[in-house]
């Protein structure tokens, strides 16, 4: 049986060349499955009007609590 979830991620750039912008991350997150594709839906700031994908893989993940998980994130965004 596959585990999955419809997530959304909005991600705040906090410093550097694209401070005060963010993107969003929109998909089923099929949370078993190594690596997984989210799209990216948009954005603001300099990221407004982007697509783009992130490629997430789970390195570990606490069954017991659900508390703790640790995801890594690759992101190719096109942006104008």
């Amino acid at each position: 049986t596959s585990v999955f979830r419809v997530v959304t991620f909005n991600f705040a750039l906090t410093q550097g060349k694209y401070k005060g912008s963010s993107f969003c991350l929109l998909g089923r997150n099929p949370i078993f499955t190594n690596p997984r594709e989210l799209a990216i839906v948009g954005g603001t700031g300099a990221f407004r009007f982007s697509r783009g994908y992130a490629i997430l893989k789970t390195y570990y993940m606490d069954m017991q609590t659900g508390a703790s998980t640790i995801v890594e994130y690759d992101v190719y965004i096109r942006h104008y």
